[in-house]
């Protein structure tokens, strides 16, 4: 009898068991289990007592995930671990998710980094209440008009086009990241301080066409705001405070410098946002990019002050590469001449060590600083966290029209 009641208390003790375990639950019960966890809150993200910043830097490398970050030093410098920004000692991984999937795009991933909220893809700092092409969501406040509200000097630099998604993000509201036209005129309309104080990107001619259909062009816009709207960085004076250019291209480098220049001279502080393309569609073109912008980042570190400055690096997203092959001292791309002269439209990209699919991809970015504030980088957390990371890092809390 007692072995009996024995067996009974084991068989009832392993299937108490079995339901516990996630893969031992019936699958509807499993789902549901998983829906009612809760979500790490980003409060709970904590870290020790900081210095209070007085300047923020953030670079934005777009597409610029954990896989091409590796490859770019393996491409740059046959050696694993030989960007600078690999070298920083603050670290996390960013979730860049939208609202409603799984992978991001640019729009959606800028505008949850700037304002602390998620949105749908294809939108610009507009909550998630909106609809892509159709319906206005309200406006997200961002961190640059914050900066502007507490009066700091703002910049955005960009080798993309200055309306794109991503330094769009900073100081414009849109329902279609598409409406160029419609978000150019907005960095010049601010709805808190003065604007963009530095505006330095590409895109000139798509902008322009776009500027004509609305009735309007960089002529009559410049005339309204009393600021030249430049087709070159060179063409900017030397006593120009509020400088802006729209070229066909963008000199990342000379533009970030120049920009530091000006923003440097703010008696408050300054906010600057730098974006370089990352994406590694064209594998040597894209890795090169991130190396390029890497030697940037280091340049500018060693014109701040990290006491009173915070740097931050991350992605709004992150990008189909992977490194399978390739020995030390060998060359990362080989075969990459011969897949170039194929022209080849096919979005899958087989070198002998490097495989490319065309796409983003839904895995998280790498979040990395160094400065004043740069210990609160740390762990998993999604990328709305990264805008309070700033925010604390000047000692501000976001308002009610966040």
């Amino acid at each position: 009898m007692a072995n009996s009641l024995l067996h009974l208390l084991c068989l009832s003790l392993a299937a108490s068991s079995a339901a516990a375990v996630p893969g031992h639950a019936a699958p509807d019960t499993a789902r549901e289990e998983a829906r009612s966890q809760p979500q790490p809150p980003e409060a709970n993200v904590q870290a020790p007592p900081s210095r209070k910043a007085k300047n923020v830097i953030l670079f934005l490398a777009d597409a610029g995930g954990v896989p091409v970050i590796n490859a770019a030093s393996l491409h740059g410098y046959g050696e694993p671990l030989r960007l600078r920004i690999q070298h920083w000692p603050h670290l996390g991984l960013s979730e860049t998710s939208p609202v409603d999937a799984f992978v991001s795009d640019s729009a959606n991933g800028m505008s949850a980094i700037v304002t602390g909220v998620k949105t749908h893809n294809g939108v610009i700092s507009q909550a998630a209440d909106g609809a892509r092409g159709t319906r206005d969501g309200a406006p997200t406040k961002t961190v640059l008009e914050y900066a502007e509200e507490h009066g700091l000097l703002t910049g955005v630099v960009t080798t993309q086009s200055i309306a794109d998604a991503t330094p769009a993000a900073t100081y414009a509201h849109s329902n279609d990241r598409q409406k160029w036209g419609e978000i150019f005129p907005q960095a010049f309309a601010p709805r808190f301080g003065d604007g963009v104080d530095v505006l330095f990107g590409a895109g000139r001619k798509k902008i322009g066409a776009q500027l004509t259909a609305a009735g309007t062009s960089f002529e009559q816009i410049g005339r309204s705001i009393g600021r030249p709207i430049h087709e070159k960085l060179a063409d900017v004076g030397a006593a120009e405070k509020r400088p802006v250019v729209v070229g066909e291209d963008m000199d990342a480098r000379a533009a970030t410098l120049k920009a530091l220049d000006i923003l440097q001279r703010s008696p408050k502080g300054y906010l600057l946002v730098v974006e370089w393309d990352a994406h590694t569609d064209d594998p040597q073109e894209g890795l090169q990019h991130v190396v390029d912008f890497d030697r940037l980042v280091a340049e500018v570190e060693k014109r701040v002050d990290l006491k009173d400055t915070l740097l931050l690096f991350t992605a709004d997203h992150s990008f189909g590469l992977q490194v399978d092959g390739g020995r030390r001292g060998g060359e990362l791309l080989e075969g990459y001449d011969a897949w170039k002269a194929t022209n080849s439209k096919n979005p899958m990209v087989r070198l002998k060590n490097v495989l490319v699919n065309d796409t983003h991809t839904g895995e998280e970015v790498p979040a990395l600083a160094i400065g004043a504030g740069a210990e609160r980088v740390r762990g998993y957390f999604p990328n709305t966290y990264l805008f309070d990371v700033m925010m604390q890092a000047w000692g501000w809390k976001p308002d009610g029209a966040r």
